[in-house]
């Protein structure tokens, strides 16, 4: 007999595992979404919601499940999309069988995360319609259209990324910035569009220079204005000291604006980088009025460096100044009588009763610590003129930089002349087949040779700030020394900040104040 093959159909549909004739209603959902929150874009996000509660609803063979929407949000990561993220949990739950978007771009811009969820919801038994492209995924030809489709919106996605970074770097190049008003103590937007100072919060910010420059540290900076209940740059009852660092750190306070701080390295996850030399970075100075004066704020930023390398500060003006004479360790506040009429704060040396040392230095009020430095002062006064003499021909030394900074220069054109034909190097290797032996040689030594510049570069640029800082010191002494009445008969927090380096204490007739211009005084 004849072979014969009778073909038996099929009764189950594979996708959904229902019956071939059942006229049960798919269960359909929209999304939308909208990359801004533009006025303009606010009317497309609203017409889709619409559009598409009106199309499902008036399909007799779909029954109605939601619009999941996402307004303001970038389409090229799934990972901040709270309605996208909402939906595909709930077509995994079995919630939804169908889902219907715009287009391709609306759904996700960047091509893996596209084609990754298509598959965990297909697995799952959710097709999805792309109306724009005519793209359903349970169709055997939808993952080819949609991989190429996918493809182009992400490049599309990377060619917009790159217009909007190339026009944030133009207006970085023209001066061009604006400032988060909404989260920054001291300047408002002005009619024009410029900053403004905001007298009154100039006052929180003049004050946070002056506590620090009397040596609190961050931490009690940010205790002091949450016990105040000053509220927080962000409005918040809390402070913490990443905010008074960031206060103390930024240069928009003395006029001046440093633009492009950070770059975003990746368009798909536009993770913000902080920029150490990656894209240029452009400087404005005197760009508007200064809330804290320039050699201020270079004080401010010396007084940081010399603490991130180990210098003492605290909670209290004296934190970090005192020192015992017979042991070398710090003095440090002890309260005592705390719960009775004679509360009070000493200090003492912190080594005082530890068994090997037991030091016999004394403990001191706050009262004959301020005492002793009156009396400094009055020894100091006496040589006044002399003194002053002096440290002008120390500052006039301290100021002469030319000469590092000519060599500066030199090395800095060396780096960039060997930066550059490194780069030629590079390019050349790649596009001309070349003996690699010969190339990883050249490289070599041209690389070894940036690293020997930059390194002397470093070391001249550390002098260079190291000089100015001590100038800078040196003249503040000199201003404050001159502003000094030539008899001090109170005790005042600035003169005590801007004078004293360090206090040292042998017993309570013999207190050695070493002053910041280097000379010591005996209280």
């Amino acid at each position: 007999m004849a072979q014969r093959v009778r073909v038996i159909p099929a009764t189950i549909n594979r996708k959904t595992s229902e019956p071939i004739t059942s006229t049960a209603k798919r269960k359909v959902a929209a999304y939308a979404r909208v990359s801004t929150d533009l006025d303009e874009q606010q009317t497309s996000y609203e017409a889709q919601v619409s559009y598409y509660t009106e199309y499902i609803q008036n399909r007799e063979d779909w029954d109605f499940v939601k619009v999941y929407t996402d307004e303001g949000v970038t389409g090229t990561s799934t990972k901040h999309r709270e309605g996208f993220q909402e939906m595909v949990e709930d077509a995994l739950s079995g919630r939804i069988d169908l889902i219907v978007t715009k287009s391709v771009s609306r759904f996700a811009r960047n091509t893996v995360d596209s084609l990754t969820t298509i598959r965990e919801l297909k697995e799952h038994g959710t097709e999805v319609y792309f109306e724009k492209e005519n793209i359903w995924t349970f169709d055997s030809k939808g993952e080819l259209l949609l991989t190429i489709m996918s493809s182009l919106a992400q490049e599309e996605s990377r060619s917009i990324s790159e217009n909007v970074r190339w026009g944030q770097r133009k207006k970085c190049a023209d001066g061009k910035y604006s400032l988060p008003y909404a989260i920054m103590l001291g300047y408002d937007k002005g009619p024009d569009g410029r900053p403004v100072i905001n007298q009154e919060q100039a006052l929180i910010v003049r004050r946070i220079f002056s506590l620090f420059l009397q040596g609190y540290s961050f931490n009690r900076i940010a205790g002091i204005f949450t016990e105040e209940g000053i509220p927080s740059p962000a409005g918040k009852k809390q402070w913490n000291d990443g905010t008074i660092k960031r206060v103390l750190t930024n240069e928009v306070y003395m006029g001046d604006k440093l633009l492009q701080k950070t770059f975003t390295l990746d368009f798909l996850h536009k993770t913000p980088i902080k920029n150490e030399g990656q894209v240029p970075q452009y400087y404005v100075e005197n760009d508007h009025e200064a809330i804290i004066p320039g050699a201020t704020f270079q004080r401010v930023q010396d007084e940081i460096k010399r603490r991130e390398g180990g210098a003492p500060h605290g909670i209290s003006i004296f934190s970090g100044k005192l020192y015992c004479g017979s042991c070398g360790n710090p003095y440090g506040p002890k309260l005592w009588h705390s719960k009775d009429e004679y509360r009070r704060t000493v200090w003492q040396c912190n080594a005082k009763y530890k068994k090997k040392l037991h030091c016999r230095t004394p403990h001191l009020t706050e009262d004959e610590i301020k005492e002793a430095f009156l009396r400094a002062c009055v020894k100091l006064s006496e040589t006044k003129d002399e003194t002053i003499a002096c440290m002008r021909e120390d500052q006039k030394l301290l100021e002469d930089t030319a000469d590092l900074k000519r060599r500066a220069d030199r090395l800095t054109d060396e780096c960039t002349s060997i930066a550059e034909k490194l780069q030629q190097l590079i390019d050349q290797n790649a596009r001309v087949a070349q003996d690699q032996t010969a190339y990883l040689q050249q490289y070599d030594e041209l690389a070894d040779a940036y690293k020997r510049s930059d390194k002397k570069l470093k070391a001249i640029n550390e002098e260079i700030r190291k000089k100015e800082s001590n100038g800078r010191r040196i003249k503040e002494f000199i201003d404050e020394f001159e502003r000094m009445p030539s008899e001090v008969t109170e005790f005042n927090d600035s003169q005590w900040a801007t004078l004293v380096d360090r206090v040292t204490i042998y017993g309570k007739d013999d207190i050695r104040f070493t002053l910041t211009s280097g000379a010591e005084v005996r209280a």
